[in-house]
């Protein structure tokens, strides 16, 4: 079905576009001048890239903003436009052309509308969100929905051409498409059934050579081998070039309602696990604030990225030895996935917080843990030992900066001028978290191998300090 008929790409009045990020002074951003500095040279950077065509270098930008300015509304609609974006070049592909990687239109459709419901949800005054909204839903063939959502819209804003046009589209579909007749509800046949997993399909592909399976059972087998796990035929796919048959899926999804229902609750519960569990990844020991580039290949922990990119892109990175798991640990959040054509990972991770291990289990070949979060103590606010503890970190703050302009110089004529140009786009945590601030400055010692210890005194009463070499 051509999908540039669906979107209404000829009456959006610039709605599939990208809005400008404007700058702001410090008393309107609520945020710290530095860090709104990075929010706009990214957005600046993610907007050029949507304009030339480069949609996954402009998410990419948008993924990094998002991160330092959650929620922001232009940041929300700008990637939500990209998805839409994407979603539909690749629908329109025609299948001789050379395959690409990265993840299918479907799950672009679907990341497309979760940012625009966010949109909508605290701003729902303005047309644009219910035309991003129902745009995303029309790509993923939920016309119902999507017809739903321009009504509202046009109630909001009854004036709006751009919502008009998409609907007179929506409308002018046929109606045996949008509206299929009703039939009786048919027989359970193994027809519907994963041959893998033997239940019914969820999300389901089929392959080539003519046989469905649901998506991450497909995927799960291909880790050990890219044929078919019915007739061994050799298959050249991947996730992001192998789309969702929405047919099959809607068929399921309205005869067996309640069955397709428990499974999507089974896979939430292994993409989104909980605020306390956290999947692992072993290897070695990381701190928070540092970044880390891995090179994913075992399967389970192919299997492992895979959910994770599905819910909230974080996992735990824990050390052993001698076989034996660290009790401590520190959780990360993937900032860049990139999907190669032998189905490995290339993965930027950046650490977050500490836990520490309570217990844990394996769960289809990885380990995930039941976690315990881990917090310094500060001494009482208004105390002489906050101030001084404010003081302190406010001291470093400045010896850092110093540093780094000190640094900056001398790197004009050195090798290392890249780790610095990446040192300025990373920033600093505010003096005003002590505790994220010290594993910054130890992050940025390791990073470009200061042998120099950097010293830092605690006062733990009006006499007695803690010194610390790091």
């Amino acid at each position: 079905m051509d999908t540039n008929f669906l979107s209404g790409e000829s009456s959006n009045a610039g709605f599939d576009d990208i809005e400008d990020f404007v700058w702001a002074d410090d008393s309107t951003t609520n945020m710290p001048w530095d860090q709104f500095s990075q929010v706009f040279d990214l957005m600046q950077k993610g907007n050029r890239a949507f304009r030339e065509n480069r949609y996954d270098e402009a998410i990419g930008c948008f993924n990094k903003a998002i991160v330092k300015k959650p929620n922001d509304p232009v940041i929300l609609q700008n990637r939500s436009a990209a998805y839409s974006r994407i979603s539909r070049l690749l629908k329109n592909r025609p299948a001789s052309a050379p395959a690409v990687n990265g993840l299918d239109p479907t799950t672009h459709a679907e990341f497309a509308l979760k940012d625009a419901e966010k949109l909508m949800s605290f701003r729902n005054d303005s047309a644009k969100p219910y035309f991003l909204k129902a745009n995303a839903l029309m790509l993923l063939e939920r016309y119902e929905d999507a017809r739903e959502t321009l009504l509202a819209g046009l109630q909001v804003d009854p004036s709006s051409n751009p919502l008009r046009g998409l609907y007179q589209n929506l409308e002018a579909l046929s109606v045996s498409v949008i509206k299929r007749p009703k039939h009786g509800k048919p027989q359970r046949f193994d027809e519907y059934d994963c041959t893998v997993c033997l239940k019914l399909l969820y999300e389901p592909i089929t392959t080539p050579c003519g046989h469905s399976f649901c998506r991450s059972c497909l995927f799960q087998s291909m880790d050990h081998g890219n044929k078919c796990p019915m007739c061994r035929t050799v298959l050249f796919i991947s996730p992001k070039t192998s789309s969702i048959s929405v047919t099959l899926k809607n068929i399921i999804q309205k005869n067996f309602p309640e069955e397709y229902a428990e499974r999507k609750s089974e896979n939430d519960s292994l993409t989104n696990l909980g605020v306390d569990l956290v999947p692992l990844f072993l290897m070695d020991v990381v701190l928070p604030c540092q970044k880390m580039a891995l090179n994913i290949f075992e399967p389970r922990y192919r299997l492992m990225v895979r959910r994770i990119m599905e819910g909230n892109r974080r996992m735990g990175m824990v050390g052993s030895e001698s076989g034996t798991m660290a009790d401590f640990a520190c959780e990360v959040e993937i900032t860049e996935c990139e999907p190669l054509p032998d189905g490995r990972f290339y993965l930027e991770v950046e650490g977050r917080r500490r836990f520490r291990i309570i217990r844990s289990w394996e769960q289809d070949g990885y380990r995930v843990a039941e976690v315990e979060w881990i917090q310094d103590i500060y001494p009482v606010g208004g105390t002489r030992e906050r101030e001084d503890l404010q003081d302190m970190a406010r001291g470093a703050s400045e010896l850092a900066l110093s540093w780094i302009r000190r640094a900056k110089e001398a790197a004009r004529t050195d090798r290392r001028s890249r780790r610095m140009e990446l040192l300025q786009a990373e920033g600093m945590p505010s003096s005003q978290d002590p505790e994220r601030f010290s594993f910054w400055v130890l992050t940025l010692k390791r990073s470009f191998n200061l042998y120099s210890p950097i010293t830092f005194f605690f006062p733990l009463s009006s006499d007695v300090y803690l010194f610390c070499s790091l």
